[in-house]
């Protein structure tokens, strides 16, 4: 075929021209698949600061909810259902939460029960954001086991029944330190207070939602669902997740575009140099009678097929970065850093058109030599 012929004769410029195809598809490969592990990494370490939505009894007074940390009032457990059935975007890791403080050797701690599975509308999955206790195991906080001298596996009484310590839980500098974690059924049962609960916590999703404070919306949308609730949002945990979420995307849809056009004008440089390398050539050819239309295809075949070389080796060099270097920038996902293999497929299709797209001006310049203006040159 002719323009294997013309890619043997020029083999430099033609390997010039798929490196260009090679670069622009590796960094656009690379960009995506770090995009996708920026946007795990940044949901996972926003997520971990904690729940940011809490949902209590209407008629709670706030100013006994702050002092206290909960709500004195209690609601039906099945408040969590419709929730959930509701399908509503706006939250997610509905978790339902029983809290009763008592005096227990002569300290104040709070007793908290936690339902064991975090429900998420729409039938969604997502990874649970706090620990299941097993029936007759207790989670105890960091300060209630310093000074009481209580270690994992000892056997403790609490109202009368005997639990075994699973866990001491780490400083977390807050009034969880004097918090102890039974499951909620448990806890219910202990108190006497089956089927109910004082609190739901959730994560605001604000992703649907226009600006940085939903939740006008989210309130309206919830006191549909429960007119008898209310809705505290700590807003500073949700604005500081929507905003790092929002800048992480905008930074990469600046970068990618930058990259494009900077590997489009390489390709373009290098088939505008070749047709200039070959200007006398290009004379030869019109002045013998070959068209315009067999000189264009002859520069779009080339193109196309540096685009398919360009589009196999830079899915695969830009895969091999991500997956080799990824992991040393985000520790927190580094395992969900893996080959997007549906990228090969668009690349495939992309990659050709990009560089036919690139060569198109060259290309119109080769076509529009005059052969008596070129051969007049020599």
């Amino acid at each position: 075929m002719q323009f294997l012929k013309e890619i043997r004769y020029q083999k430099v410029n033609f390997l010039l021209g798929v490196l260009g195809v090679i670069t622009a598809v590796a960094l656009v490969v690379l960009f995506i698949t770090m995009t996708k592990a920026s946007q795990n990494e940044t949901r996972r370490l926003t997520r971990d600061m904690g729940f940011n939505l809490r949902i209590i009894p209407a008629e709670s007074d706030m100013n006994q909810f702050w002092v206290s940390g909960y709500s004195d009032l209690t609601m039906s457990a099945d408040a969590v259902s419709k929730l959930v059935d509701a399908k509503a975007i706006y939250y997610a890791h509905l978790t339902a939460t029983l809290h009763k403080k008592i005096i227990w050797k002569d300290k104040e701690i709070v007793l908290t029960g936690v339902s064991s599975g975090e429900e998420e509308p729409k039938g969604s999955k997502k990874s649970k954001m706090i620990f299941a206790i097993a029936p007759q195991k207790v989670y105890v906080g960091y300060e209630i086991a310093k000074a009481l001298s209580i270690s994992e596996g000892d056997n403790v009484e609490v109202l009368g029944k005997l639990f075994q310590v699973e866990k001491v839980l780490s400083e977390l500098g807050s009034e969880d330190d004097i918090h102890m974690y039974f499951d909620l059924p448990t806890l219910q049962s202990l108190l006497k207070m089956e089927g109910r609960i004082n609190e739901v916590m959730a994560l605001n999703c604000m992703c649907s939602t226009k600006g940085d404070d939903p939740l006008e919306a989210l309130r309206s949308q919830l006191e549909k669902i429960l007119p008898n609730i209310k809705v505290i949002m700590n807003k500073t945990i949700a604005v500081s997740r929507e905003r790092q979420r929002k800048m992480v995307d905008s930074y990469f849809a600046i970068l990618l575009p930058i990259v494009l056009v900077i590997c489009a004008i390489w390709i373009a440089g290098m088939t505008m140099l070749n047709t200039l390398h070959r200007k006398q050539e290009i004379g030869i050819l019109r002045a013998v009678g070959v068209g315009s239309r067999k000189i264009s295809i002859l520069f779009f075949q080339r193109a196309i097929l540096a685009g398919v070389l360009g589009a196999l080796i830079g899915f695969t060099l830009g895969s091999w970065f991500s997956v080799s270097f990824g992991p040393e920038v985000f520790k927190v996902t580094s395992r969900s850093i893996k080959p997007l293999y549906e990228l090969l497929w668009w690349s495939f299709v992309l990659a050709p058109f990009f560089a036919v797209l690139s060569s198109f001006i060259p290309v119109m310049y080769a076509i529009s030599l005059q052969p008596a203006n070129v051969l007049k040159e020599d």
